[in-house]
């Protein structure tokens, strides 16, 4: 897949070639436009698998749409010929292959005749037609990266959206423990605005929603407090009550203190199964019921094998049912906390009738713009960054956005600890004002869920 001569100028080096699984589109369709001057090649069996995602409503749908529609803006009056067409200025070109058979050595070498074949014999039939060049199966399908390591074919993960491991560490670091901070502690608890300023308990500048605990020497109980930028100080962050709710931990007090700031706009809250995390927000939202339009849950409904929820029996309500139980089941843990005739009790079953407290698959959020509305978003670990970016860039005015999730439990074939949406927005988001991460430790749920938490 030589380049002509004038399109490439006197390199002092051929560029690569990255041969494309589906998966890659799937996730990031902008792929194409992340691997500098080097060429893309897409097999033809990539090409007919994305065949099959044209129709639906999720994200994988989304990218392979937003793909063919990108090849096509490429190739509008070209053919693809031997050297494939120009992704752009300063950037290599691409080419759809044709399938080629696995050479006769390695012929034998796999018995189903399956599309992740096909793709990794195109690839292998690329390296071998480009001697002297350097090509790569990029694909993020460990099972694929296995076969080709095992056919001699170089195999690699696509790791421009990916965060490295010291990062995400940093990211759940987030509270500061200052130990010995008996002074810090007297001066916010005699405050008439329980706030000092930071130099009085830190060297350096805070980053914004910094958080802190402080200790006194020889002592356990820990003050909570936050840095907050507007008022260039150090606050207490008090234990409040949310609809019945009240914080069990530290980390559920700086969860909650973030859920009802009307100054943050932006929370991400992470952390294992029964942290508290989604009740937590959801709340916080009803205690704030009055200062928005719309309470929304959501959640991405995630199925195996990429079939529609029309495979599922019943209406649409029975098919959403199993993906939204789990955010009914936090509503009435909230609801429990009242009579089922008191007014808190009879106000969410008004709301949820009148659809001012609206549950609801994500899928059906796309195109929406969310003004004022208190927007909570289940199981986030399972979203690419760019549908993180798509729904927070949906937020109109006075709309508040809460993600909750663990980047240790995900459901997506092809995302990761390092490569998922949640992981994305505490890295890139943290030390803006109008975003807090809280990354919750302690499972509330009960003793038994605990201890299976650690040890299973």
């Amino acid at each position: 897949m030589d380049k002509p001569k004038e399109s490439r100028g006197k390199a002092p080096h051929e560029p690569k070639i990255y041969v494309f699984d589906t998966n890659i589109i799937l996730h990031d369709y902008k792929a194409i436009k992340k691997f500098q001057d080097n060429d893309i090649v897409i097999p033809m069996a990539v090409i007919e698998e994305l065949d099959k995602f044209k129709k639906g409503k999720d994200a994988l749908s989304f990218n392979a749409r937003g793909f063919m529609r990108e090849l096509d803006r490429l190739t509008y009056g070209k053919m693809f010929g031997k050297d494939g067409v120009s992704l752009g200025k300063n950037l290599g070109r691409i080419k759809i292959e044709p399938n080629h058979p696995f050479p006769d050595k390695l012929k034998d070498l796999f018995i189903d005749d399956i599309q992740d074949h096909r793709i990794l014999a195109t690839a292998i039939w690329v390296r071998d037609n480009h001697p002297g060049r350097f090509t790569a199966l990029v694909t993020k399908d460990i099972n694929l990266r296995m076969k080709a390591k095992a056919a001699g074919m170089e195999a690699q993960d696509y790791l421009t959206d990916k965060i490295d491991d010291e990062r995400i560490e940093s990211v759940q670091r987030e509270i500061m423990v200052m130990e010995n901070a008996a002074e810090a502690v007297a001066a916010l608890t005699q405050s008439a605005e329980n706030a000092i300023h930071w130099k009085t308990l830190c060297k350096e500048k805070p980053f914004p929603n910094q958080l802190f605990k402080l200790r006194k020497p020889g002592q356990d109980d820990v003050l909570c407090a936050r840095y907050d930028a507007k008022r260039d100080s150090v606050v207490l962050v008090r234990k409040k009550e949310a609809y019945g709710i009240k914080p069990r931990n530290d980390e559920q007090k700086f969860a909650l203190d973030a859920c009802l700031n009307p100054n943050i706009k932006l929370v991400s809250l992470t952390g294992g199964a029964g942290t508290g995390k989604t009740l937590l927000a959801l709340a916080s939202a009803l205690e704030q019921m009055h200062d928005f339009d719309q309470i929304i849950l959501s959640r991405p409904t995630v199925i195996l094998g990429n079939q529609d929820i029309g495979f599922l029996p019943g209406d649409q309500k029975s098919k959403m049912s199993p993906f939204l139980q789990p955010l009914m089941d936090n509503l009435e843990v909230i609801k429990s906390q009242f009579r089922p005739s008191s007014k808190e009790a009879l106000r969410i079953d008004s709301m949820l009738k009148d659809e001012k407290l609206l549950i609801t698959p994500l899928a059906y959020i796309r195109g929406r713009s969310l003004g004022k509305v208190f927007f909570i978003i289940d199981e986030a670990q399972n979203l690419t960054p760019h549908e993180i970016k798509t729904i927070i860039t949906r937020a109109g005015e006075d709309t508040k956005i809460v993600f909750t999730g663990d980047i240790f439990q995900i459901d997506q074939p092809y995302l990761d600890q390092w490569s998922n949406g949640l992981t994305h927005l505490g890295e890139k988001m943290t030390g803006q004002p109008l975003f807090e991460h809280v990354f919750l430790r302690k499972g509330e749920r009960s003793e038994l869920s605990e201890i299976a938490a650690k040890l299973l």
